[in-house]
């Protein structure tokens, strides 16, 4: 009830997030809107130009020389509102860029500190929409919304106050029309701020709905199921179509209906105004100018129903906006932090447990083993036995209860997770590759690295010689996802980016799967020699890679159920595969 009784108060609390960038940019803001208000005072003196030369007309006293000097004022001063207009639309729209990029900015990396469980639980189309189709919504309603708003209330209002100084009863009367067109806004108001909103997240669907089957495009075409797929998009489209049509119904009622009620006050004053003039109670210059001025007044009345428009879908994308920023992250720094000069690997788990949102089981039981700064340990299983949910745990990708996992005898918890995570190099199942070179691919970011340890991580991860046969080598710019690169060469290459780092603490999760046992044994040997007293966690399904490791940890259903080395381990749930 409060938001129907209150529409346009629930719109603007709504852009209250944005004060920072119009007070970052006051001055800028304040000098376009003071060219503004000059333009409009500028348009008001035109008719009172036209207004002299018609009664000078009207008794037969002007001059072609008066009428010469009247057509030069006029020219005057549409050379000045050029220039006027040209400083408020660079200084006004200037400012809803930078609001743009502002927020964007804001958006990108409020997102970046949030935990992994809301992009689970969130769309990529949707963000992609909100980072795009809303914050545009949000540049117009900061730039054309202002102007419009300001540019309307001001010019109407001396509009109105300049008919009145002509004739006050033909004023009122003129004005008629205006509290219809109030009462219809404020109806309509309503309907174009759910209407905006229902067609953004319809375009989120439409978007992730196309962003999922490009990425999927080589498996839709191994299965030749381009037409199946193309259904799915239509039918999106088509929802996407209809709610936007929908909103176009309102959107068509609303400007027709602000016509017809500014021409009936246009038709009111030629007839009553006509009569004033025959009557001789105002001169045909004033008459002339009144309707030069309800001309003027106009352009507000359509203005109020433009920035209603772009106001309310500005707001409607301004509230998705706000329900991403204010998405507090689960996984943060603790209060009670303590510093930590360097990290050796020591790791002990302390009746670890871990249920994810939904399941009735949990992923991991009460885990408890150590492991020593410098060892190598193998952590192995059926699939599903909670390999994975264990390592995700170590760099606090997903959140423990306090103390149940320690690293050189800290909780991680208390551990800053900038300091945790820049020591430890996680190389994950789900490969990742970035549409950027093969340099950048690997140093990711990294500015204080040498050509040589980046050659030997390289080597390290026998990917060298494939870089280097590559017709750019480093250089060479990667499809998307690393399109343009094998599965096992992906992998090679992500290995290289953990160890480009050389962390106290590298985790291999099924690292090594797609390679072949040859290519495997020598990473796994060149890997171990640069490592040597570090620890590492390695994840895999091949008896050949875990008997490498100085000790082997078995995970199945979430429970620990041995520990040991390769030559005294059953390994009773490998062999039950």
């Amino acid at each position: 009830m409060k938001k129907s009784s209150l529409p346009f108060t629930e719109t603007f609390k709504n852009f209250l997030p944005l004060k920072q960038y119009f007070f970052r940019n006051r001055w800028p803001l304040v000098f376009g809107l003071m060219s503004l208000l000059a333009v409009d005072f500028l348009q008001l003196l035109i008719p009172l130009v036209i207004k002299s030369a018609i009664d000078l007309l009207t008794i037969k006293t002007a001059t072609a020389h008066v009428l010469f000097k009247h057509g030069l004022t006029i020219l005057g001063i549409a050379l000045m509102i050029a220039v006027f207009r040209y400083i408020w639309r660079h200084l006004i729209l200037g400012h809803s860029r930078k609001v743009e990029e502002g927020l964007r900015n804001q958006l990108y990396s409020h997102l970046q500190t949030l935990s992994l469980s809301f992009f689970q639980r969130t769309r990529t189309g949707d963000l992609m929409a909100r980072a795009i189709n809303d914050i545009n919504g949000i540049r117009m309603a900061t730039g054309m919304g202002l102007v419009a708003l300001t540019d309307g209330a001001v010019l109407g209002m001396a509009a109105i106050g300049f008919m009145m100084s002509i004739n006050v009863k033909l004023t009122l009367i003129s004005l008629i029309p205006a509290p219809i067109i109030v009462i219809f806004t404020r109806i309509l108001t309503r309907r174009m701020s759910s209407g905006f909103e229902t067609v953004q997240k319809t375009f989120s669907e439409l978007t992730e709905r196309v962003r999922e089957a490009f990425s999927g495009i080589r498996v839709i075409k191994s299965y030749n199921r381009e037409n199946w797929e193309y259904k799915k998009v239509e039918h999106v489209g088509r929802k996407y179509i209809s709610e936007n049509m929908r909103l176009a119904k309102t959107l068509a009622f609303f400007f027709p209906m602000m016509a017809i009620f500014t021409n009936t006050g246009l038709a009111i004053v030629i007839w009553f105004g006509g009569r004033l003039t025959i009557m001789g109670n105002i001169t045909t210059g004033d008459f002339v100018a009144f309707t030069a001025y309800l001309n003027l007044l106009t352009w507000p009345m359509i203005a109020m129903g433009w920035v209603t428009t772009l106001i309310q879908r500005g707001s409607a994308s301004m509230r998705r906006i706000n329900n991403i920023l204010e998405e507090v992250p689960e996984i943060k720094d603790s209060p009670q932090l303590r510093d930590v000069a360097r990290i050796t690997g020591r790791i002990e788990i302390n009746g670890l447990k871990i249920r994810y949102s939904g399941q009735t089981e949990p992923a991991l039981k009460d885990i408890h083993f150590k492991i020593d700064a410098g060892e190598t340990v193998a952590v192995v299983g059926r699939v599903g036995s909670g390999k994975t949910t264990l390592l995700h745990t170590i760099p606090r990708l997903l959140d423990i209860s306090p103390a149940t996992l320690f690293i050189d005898g800290r909780d991680i918890r208390q551990i800053p997770l900038k300091t945790l995570r820049k020591n430890i190099g996680f190389v994950t199942q789900d490969v990742f590759i970035f549409s950027d070179t093969v340099r950048n691919n690997v140093l990711f970011g990294r500015s204080n690295v040498s050509q040589t340890e980046l050659y030997t991580a390289l080597r390290a991860a026998d990917i060298l010689e494939d870089i280097e046969s590559l017709e750019k080598g480093l250089d060479t710019i990667l499809g998307e996802r690393g399109i343009t690169l094998s599965g096992g060469q992906r992998q090679r290459l992500t290995i290289a980016r953990a160890l480009i780092a050389d962390p106290p603490i590298l985790i291999m999760d099924d690292a090594l799967s797609m390679v072949d046992t040859r290519t495997e044994q020598r990473i796994l040997n060149q890997v171990f020699q640069l490592r040597r007293n570090k620890t590492s966690l390695i994840v895999s399904h091949r008896i050949s890679t875990i008997s490498r490791a100085e000790r082997i940890v078995v995970l199945d259903r979430g429970e620990l159920v041995e520990e040991g080395t390769h030559e005294t381990s059953t390994l009773s749930s490998m062999k039950s595969r």
